[in-house]
């Protein structure tokens, strides 16, 4: 068996092309059209849809290091194109078990055409598991669905929205719809993004007014709340683990930044490179143990989604634990590559600059601290009993 080759896929000039442009992307609050564009010629956009269908077949687990490795260059970019690749990684989750309920999405991945994640919802921490936006069915199947989403990535471009809406109007109790939009007049695209960081990801707010999905893109109906349908396991499985790459790419570019910082300053005291100063040395050697421990995990994680293993109601603690280690420990690590790099990385002209800012969105994305906690007590500690 060969070795994954991630420059086979994200060749060294491409992702220096995607690196120069990151600054100018942050700097002007603009959308990295340039790197969407090359990274579709090199077919990024069907890296997780399968062979047959036009597509590079890769492994969740191979995708995983694409993005640590596309991260490293542009989080921002990384971050944008995670939001297509989670729609194709769970066409592959349910594939993979059989069920072919997206192939229409791999179908148009292969063809180039981008997929953006529309779930989130100012206020509502149900996520996955309840929704402000109300699905009204059309009696032939389909769904019109108004409502407000948030931090929608890739807002400029995409042709195709997977939503999720509440219908309580069904004999059977509410239920939770998803389904895939595409652009119309009943979707409007706020120009609101401007951020802190992570602005190249262009994520505006999305107005649903009565956008309409026919009955064939409409994927499921489901009770609210945690159960254990094949597509909320595909989202949320395929979401954290690309979510913590990019995370993870995200710490081990500030890890190079610090190493290339301490090899290159000299000190006026000693008249050596910083590398030999013992302080220094500690504390980018507490970065490298922070950061070596990502990778095996998200490896491993992965690589059970991709075999079908079964852990399963302890899949949540696991999943939203490796996302929340991630970001806490990417955080931690940029945290230590600034004071290594100095008072030129407080400019912003420098990158550790822009990576100060770009990682602190890691914390806003599911499952945040809190809920990640609160998955790990019940897992370990059962239910809060009265």
């Amino acid at each position: 068996m060969t070795s994954f080759d991630p420059a086979r896929y994200l060749p060294d000039d491409l992702l220096a092309r995607i690196h120069d442009r990151a600054a100018v992307h942050d700097r002007e609050n603009t959308f990295p059209h340039d790197d969407l564009d090359e990274l579709r010629a090199a077919g990024y956009l069907g890296v997780l849809v399968p062979e047959a269908a036009g597509g590079a077949g890769l492994s969740l687990a191979e995708v995983s290091l694409l993005q640590q490795r596309l991260a490293g260059a542009a989080p921002a970019t990384a971050l944008a194109v995670n939001m297509h690749l989670v729609w194709t990684g769970v066409a592959k989750v349910l594939r993979d078990r059989g069920i072919d309920d997206l192939a229409f999405v791999e179908d148009a991945a292969a063809a180039g055409e981008v997929f953006a994640f529309g779930i989130s919802e100012a206020g509502n921490d149900l996520v996955l598991f309840g929704s402000d936006t109300v699905a009204e069915p059309d009696g032939e199947g389909g769904y019109a669905f108004t409502g407000t989403k948030i931090f929608t990535s890739l807002s400029p471009v995409w042709q195709h929205l997977g939503v999720h809406g509440l219908d309580s109007t069904s004999s059977d109790g509410p239920k939770m719809v998803f389904a895939f939009l595409d652009r119309s007049d009943a979707v409007v695209t706020r120009d609101d993004w401007d951020t802190l960081g992570m602005r190249g990801t262009q994520s505006r707010t999305t107005e649903l007014r009565g956008a309409h999905a026919p009955g064939e893109r409409v994927v499921r109906r489901i009770d609210p709340g945690p159960q254990p349908d094949p597509l909320v396991f595909g989202i949320f499985s395929v979401f954290e683990i690309l979510l913590a790459s990019v995370y993870t790419g995200v710490a081990r570019r500030a890890l190079d930044l610090a190493v290339e910082a301490a090899t290159s300053r000299r000190s006026k005291k000693t008249g050596t490179t910083y590398a030999n100063d013992p302080d220094i040395r500690w504390r980018v050697a507490d970065m490298a143990l922070a950061y070596e421990a990502l990778p095996p995990q998200l490896a491993s994680l992965a690589r059970d989604v991709d075999d079908l293993a079964d852990h399963g109601p302890r899949w949540f603690s696991l999943l939203s634990g490796v996302k929340h280690r991630a970001v806490t420990t990417a955080k931690d690590v940029v945290d230590d590559a600034i004071l290594v790099g100095g008072g030129a990385a407080y400019f912003t002209r420098n990158e550790l600059s822009r990576l100060y800012r770009d990682v602190l969105a890691g914390m806003f994305h599911p499952s945040d601290a809190e809920s990640a906690h609160s998955t790990a007590a019940s897992a370990w500690l059962g239910p809060v009993t009265a």
